[in-house]
């Protein structure tokens, strides 16, 4: 029965850790079973043990599962060295959630303005936000003057819905540095997205990309009881699904974007998918995730009740060096915690360098 069990459990996790190669456009059903990684990594540790403990060769079989599905623990969990030297360039991602995001008992109002104050003594060279909200109408509201006009950024706003003279939202990416390009990638006219922006930084240019992919739409708050997972739970693998294979196709447009890109990349966001899955594996196939390589601990960024997500992220090429990375999990204004790294690089960057990684 053991040996049975052993096998059975062995074959299942390989499976699994090949699966985040498959685009859910193929097999729709390939991201909801890679959720699974995790606790199979557990199982199978505990059946190392077990039959190290009672002397069995059959220990060998967990033990390369464990082996092959290694990488999946650097991506969940990381106790890179704290950095001494934090000089570079300072990028933040933040989904702010339209600037309002208001807990029982909290006033909208007074939410704004924490989460707008705390935007503006942020230090970050580049911020970029998603469901970005602007108000024209109301000089309490006007983010892009708080955070663009007074502060000294320049700004790229790229409305996805409402009228661009009075409300609306979208995505939005401020720089201390000049922006000489701007553009959008793709939008689904709902509240998702890729624009981007190349930013001169002394005699360099990068370009910066910020995403917002199709949302899970998880009822979190339906699924914090048994009886609502009961309810619920049927709807939420039905949106899961559809979800991964519509990020699968809004990747396919993101990656043919940027490698038709003349600069350096940074790509950050909010993606909507976990660490197992095929949107990160087919971005982490060409660049480097910044949790990854300078991150802490779990870097959970899901602020309710499923708060041990990790979908937002910042992705960069190889040409260019992390210093630092964090997860801003002390800011409680929005439904996502902000999060931050700090790049340098050999100068000049040139064009034909990125060409020659290519």
């Amino acid at each position: 029965m053991l040996r049975f069990l052993t096998g059975f459990i062995f074959l299942i996790s390989i499976f699994l850790f090949f699966s985040v190669y498959i685009s859910p456009e193929f097999f729709p059903y390939a991201g909801l079973l890679t959720l699974l990684i995790p606790p199979l990594i557990v199982v199978n540790a505990i059946i190392l043990v077990l039959l190290v403990l009672a002397g069995r060769k059959l220990a060998l079989i967990p033990l390369i599962a464990i082996i092959i599905g290694w990488k999946f623990i650097g991506i969940t969990f990381q106790l890179n060295a704290i950095p001494e030297n934090t000089n570079g360039l300072s990028v933040l991602s933040y989904n702010v959630h339209l600037l309002n995001y208001a807990k029982d008992g909290q006033d909208r109002k007074t939410v704004t303005q924490n989460i707008t104050k705390w935007l503006q003594d942020n230090p970050s060279d580049i911020k970029c936000f998603q469901e970005f909200y602007q108000d024209y109408t109301t000089p309490s509201r006007n983010a892009i003057k708080a955070l663009a006009n007074d502060q000294g950024y320049e700004y790229s706003y790229q409305v996805i819905d409402g009228n661009i003279k009075k409300r609306s939202y979208g995505m939005a990416i401020f720089s201390r540095y000049p922006i000489i390009n701007e553009g959008r990638v793709f939008d689904t006219r709902k509240n998702n997205g890729v624009i981007f922006a190349d930013i001169k930084v002394d005699r360099d240019t990068i370009r910066i990309y910020n995403a917002h992919l199709e949302s899970m739409s998880i009822p979190s708050e339906g699924l914090s009881d048994l009886d609502g997972i009961k309810e619920n739970y049927k709807e939420t693998l039905k949106k899961l699904k559809n979800g991964q294979v519509v990020r699968a196709s809004q990747l396919g447009v993101l990656m043919e974007h940027m490698r038709n890109s003349p600069y350096a990349n940074i790509l950050v966001g909010d993606f909507n998918d976990v660490p197992y899955s095929y949107t990160y594996f087919s971005l982490r196939k060409t660049m480097n995730n910044a949790f990854e390589k300078a991150g802490r601990g779990f870097g959970f960024t899901y602020n309710k009740v499923l708060f041990f997500l990790r979908i937002d992220n910042i992705f960069y090429d190889d040409i260019l060096e992390i210093k630092s990375f964090k997860t801003h999990r002390e800011v409680d204004y929005s439904d996502h915690y902000p999060i931050s790294a700090t790049f340098s690089w050999e100068k000049p960057l040139r064009k034909v360098q990125i060409q020659e990684i290519d």
